[in-house]
């Protein structure tokens, strides 16, 4: 086989931009498609060919890479290439759409004639423009030799998991990681906010915790956002409320109760209808505060 692929990107949004950057970087023939045409066309400088049917973007395509939104909306897409894709090749979907989403496009990959791998990445927009995604990956063997030269070029590591990629072993593994991150981005921006009532200077707060356990990269980088006011989007309001739906639907269909990621939930829904969906995710600050 080739060292260079034909790869096709249908989602080109915070992460699939530096995806599919990144792809080109590597000497991969990318095609890249996204609902929003404008927003694919800056790709074109480094190389990537941008096509507005996601049918021309798959077609011959030796690996595709889906990051969209959800699950219904990568269902669409894929059916809308349907006449373009080819039987066989590496269906990589990337966005985190939950475990049950996720088996029903492993369904719908095998109606295809793909070879189906449940791969979520674990990053930001930063994260994926540097090419440093964590890849947690699930599928069968036989999808390696095309689907490593993908994941090389858009992440420092990738991470085999055991079990069927219709199972979403990654998929799954994505869920709790994210659950920790939000709930982490909820309790900063929760913080903050009680400081801000309390007349606490945050400094204070920072101060009392630096160098101890309570202290993280993590908190200091979202509390940055919130305290500059800067919420350029890495990962957004909206998408943080779409996860963590996931997140409280899968513990109740296990038999676990998720109570705080349920009020983030809530919290990051009503940041939204605020009209803080399109920022970064540290913006569900600003629900602590009446409309």
């Amino acid at each position: 086989m080739s060292d260079t692929l034909t790869v096709a990107v249908l989602g080109t949004g915070l992460m699939g931009a530096g995806i599919a950057r990144n792809l080109s970087a590597a000497g991969h023939d990318v095609r890249a498609w996204n609902r929003t045409p404008s927003r694919a066309e800056p790709l074109a400088a480094h190389g990537v060919r941008v096509v507005t049917d996601p049918a021309e973007a798959v077609r011959d395509a030796d690996a595709v890479v889906t990051m969209l939104l959800d699950g219904p909306a990568t269902a669409e897409v894929i059916g809308d290439a349907a006449e373009g894709l080819r039987p066989g090749a590496v269906w990589l979907q990337t966005g985190t759409v939950g475990p049950e989403a996720q088996a029903g496009l492993a369904a719908l990959a095998a109606e295809r004639g793909l070879r189906f791998v449940d791969s979520p990445v674990l990053g930001t927009r930063s994260v994926a423009d540097a090419g440093e995604l964590t890849v947690l990956a699930a599928g069968p063997d036989a999808v390696r030799p095309v689907a490593d030269k993908v994941f090389d070029a858009i992440g420092r590591s990738t991470m085999w998991l055991p079990g069927d990629a219709a199972d979403g072993p990654a998929s799954r593994l994505k869920l709790v990681l994210n659950n920790w991150v939000l709930a982490l981005t909820a309790a900063t921006g929760e913080t903050l906010a009680l400081a801000k009532a309390l007349d606490v200077d945050p400094d204070r707060f920072f101060q009392a915790i630096e160098g101890g356990s309570m202290d993280t990269p993590y908190l200091r980088m979202k509390a940055a956002a919130i305290l500059s006011g800067d919420f350029t989007p890495n990962f957004t309001v909206t998408g943080a409320a779409k996860d963590l739906d996931l997140i409280v639907a899968a513990g109740e269909s296990a038999g676990v109760r998720m109570d705080l990621a349920a009020a983030a939930a809530a919290r990051f829904r009503r940041a939204e209808a605020q009209g803080h969906g399109a920022g970064d995710m540290a913006a569900g600050y600003f629900a602590s505060w009446p409309e």
